[in-house]
């Protein structure tokens, strides 16, 4: 939403916790005050869109904050259906806390159906509105496959129990999958029904390496973690006449990069003094620009937990600490993309560049408030 990294922003380095709590010291600290989520003001992304008439729609997951000031019709969308939370039950479309969490529009509202068909319907039906009118921004959320693990039709009637929450089988989890598959399916359908798809931006991606029982192989580790298993994902993307269609980049890119692509591809107008941390990806692949070497990096905070990390070209350093106890890492991403060969030890002077890299980084990002 704002192609910015989340450290610029304040209490959002780790994701809001179920019914708006802060997990690390900045987010307690603004939950105390009511401000807990992202400020309307650094959310580019939409407005930027909607200021050149464009129709914009978020469905789905919101998951930047619960209070009202927060809200997604705040920050540039005209339409919104989702829950406002990391998570709801698939049937009942509740979490586990005493809030509305599920709106259409700027109010509560319960409905009937499994979730992840019920953010299709109204995305779909957006499309075909939309595309008798004016160009439009849709933004579409899906939950799956984040907990809890309920694929279609094994409704229990009930809601999933704290203690089960977590809990899925392998066999579960790939059928939600599926089911996010085909429901993808009916919206690009919907493109084509349309007419428009030749002309149509699509992009596909993820937010976050999976958990078990999902699977990042090969790479190590899972969401939540600063190996490649819990920040590499999946991104596709289709632009008919701009983008090469079949190819594959090696280009290392980042989030926000999509950001500044849809601002540029759009002609957004963004405010006077704004400055992207991301690049123009899709101009970069349109061109078929050769690979460039970036720098990105990470911090991740949660209780007394803190991930660490930055990548330079192919080298990346990680630290973590938790419980007192400190561990770092150095990967040469090239030759050992699975991250099975820590170098910290054989190679100190690149260890040490890094770490003082990362520390720069971390200075210049401090938060605006």
């Amino acid at each position: 939403m704002t192609g910015h990294y989340p450290q610029r922003i304040g209490g959002m380095e780790c994701a809001i916790g179920t019914g708006n709590v802060g997990r690390y010291d900045d987010a307690i600290r603004l939950r105390a005050t009511h401000e807990l989520g992202l400020p309307a003001d650094q959310s580019v992304l939409a407005s930027s869109l909607q200021k050149v008439g464009y129709q914009t729609a978020v469905f789905g997951k919101w998951h930047l904050g619960y209070e009202p000031q927060h809200h997604p019709m705040h920050q540039g969308f005209d339409q919104f259906f989702g829950f406002l939370g990391g998570y709801v039950d698939y049937y009942r479309h509740r979490e586990l806390s005493d809030l509305d969490v599920l709106f259409d529009g700027r109010k509560p509202v319960q409905v009937q159906g499994y979730m992840t068909e019920l953010i299709t319907d109204r995305a779909v039906h957006f499309v075909e509105a939309a595309a008798e009118t004016s160009p439009f921004f849709l933004y579409v959320a899906f939950s799956v496959p984040h907990f809890p693990f309920q694929p279609p039709d094994s409704d229990t009637g009930e809601m999933v129990a704290k203690e089960n929450l977590t809990q899925g089988t392998r066999q579960n989890y790939v059928a939600m999958l599926e089911d996010m598959d085909r429901e993808a399916g009916r919206i690009l359908a919907a493109l084509d029904q349309r007419g428009i798809a030749e002309r149509t931006l699509v992009v596909f991606a993820s937010d976050h390496g999976a958990i078990v029982p999902g699977s990042n192989a090969p790479f190590r580790g899972f969401k939540s973690s600063l190996f490649e298993g819990g920040i590499r994902t999946a991104c596709m993307m289709r632009w008919p006449g701009h983008l090469p269609a079949g190819t594959v980049s090696d280009q290392p890119t980042i989030t926000m990069d999509l950001t500044t692509s849809f601002i540029q591809a759009g002609k957004g107008q963004v405010p006077a003094d704004y400055r992207s941390d991301g690049i123009d990806i899709v101009q970069h692949l349109s061109s078929e620009k050769t690979t460039q070497q970036r720098t990105l990096a990470w911090t991740a905070k949660r209780d007394d937990r803190v991930w660490r990390a930055i990548r330079q070209g192919d080298w990346k350093y990680v630290t973590r600490f938790e419980g007192g106890k400190s561990e770092e890492w150095l990967f040469d991403l090239q030759a050992d993309p699975a991250e099975q060969n820590n170098q910290a030890i054989r190679d100190p002077r690149r260890k040490a560049q890094l770490a003082e890299l990362l520390s720069a980084w971390e200075r210049e990002t401090k938060p605006s408030r």
